[in-house]
């Protein structure tokens, strides 16, 4: 009896993910026919790490299904976040079709951060200023790390995937099928967007889904869901690479706006593994950050404190070796 039940309460989750799926692989799929695939394209430039014009599209199908299927499957969920989302993506729809200047779309960010955040507390004072720069930063790395086949929506796929498994073992359903569509309408757009990639995410995906990894995990946090740090070792794939190239190159004081292809990831595929190989290595990297923040999400403090400074380490010799190969890479040129 008691599997019954189990079963009987997973079924309507699994028939959310399905139909989302199903939504977005249909709606990414037309995003790359002729006649759409012309509406914003990525051509390929000296920074590009793709060779041929690519529609970046895919962001507009995999957030119109994840809204469609929040709100037919989960709309008592977290409205707000799933207002603030669908606004992001059609105002980044925007910025990718006419390129918005810089000022507007940093303060669209932290509009709807400040939205998310004066709501969803109350939160300590100390805290408020950290929230909404996490927030915009989420939104701004995600928007970095959206440059390989595959690397963007994997990241998706297995870190939304990561928040519904530790939500639903935690007795929390709502944040569970929330975080499950959205993993499910990655799924479908991955399809089209593993190597080769017939289509990318674009700004109005890219924005929305780092704003929804951010408020997610802080939702999951403040409801006593998982610890403070899942979060962030969960999408830590995303944020180490991102924040330490930032860092590395201010201190060069090269200009933080110009387009580049400095990041750990972009050397990889420059040197030689290429787009498939190193998603691939990138998806089994993700997929221990989560499965290991699940298992010690109720851990004691002195083991959660070993997972930390174990995975630091594995950050530093992963960084190590992609510097040392980037170095031989670049010594070989002619």
């Amino acid at each position: 009896m008691q599997a019954l039940s189990h079963v009987l309460a997973t079924a309507p989750l699994l028939s959310a993910v399905l139909c989302v799926f199903a939504l977005s692989l249909g709606a990414v799929r037309v995003l790359c026919t002729d006649a759409l695939s012309r509406l914003v394209v990525d051509v390929p430039n000296g920074r590009s790490l793709h060779t041929v014009p690519t529609p970046r599209t895919g962001g507009l199908g995999l957030m119109a299904a994840a809204t469609i299927g929040w709100l037919l499957f989960a709309g008592n969920a977290l409205p707000l976040v799933a207002a603030l989302a669908a606004v992001l993506a059609l105002i980044f729809l925007v910025d990718d079709v006419r390129s918005l200047p810089v000022l507007p779309r940093f303060a669209v960010q932290f509009a709807a951060a400040i939205a998310f955040v004066a709501t969803s507390g109350p939160y300590p004072g100390l805290l408020l200023v950290p929230l909404v720069l996490g927030i915009v930063w989420s939104a701004n790395l995600y928007n970095f790390m959206d440059g390989s086949n595959g690397f963007a929506g994997g990241m998706t796929l297995i870190g939304f995937a990561s928040y519904a498994t530790a939500a639903y073992f935690q007795g929390a359903p709502g944040l569970a099928l929330v975080a499950a569509i959205i993993a499910a309408a990655a799924a479908g757009f991955l399809v089209w967007n593993f190597d080769p990639a017939r289509i990318f995410l674009g700004d109005a995906g890219a924005i929305p889904l780092g704003f929804l990894a951010a408020t997610l995990g802080i939702t999951g946090w403040q409801q006593g869901v998982w610890p403070f740090w899942l979060p962030l070792l969960v999408f830590s794939p995303f944020a180490i690479d991102a924040t330490v190239t930032l860092a590395q190159r201010a201190l060069r004081r090269e200009k933080l706006s110009e387009a580049h292809r400095s990041h750990y990831y972009q050397r990889l595929i420059q040197s030689g593994w290429g787009h498939r190989r190193m998603s691939l290595a990138a998806y089994a990297l993700m997929a221990a950050c989560g499965g290991s923040a699940m298992a010690l999400r109720q851990g004691p403090a002195v083991a959660v404190l070993a997972l930390l400074l174990a995975w630091a380490g594995i950050y530093a010799a992963i960084a190590i070796a992609i510097d040392r190969r980037w170095a031989q890479f670049q010594a070989a040129k002619p």
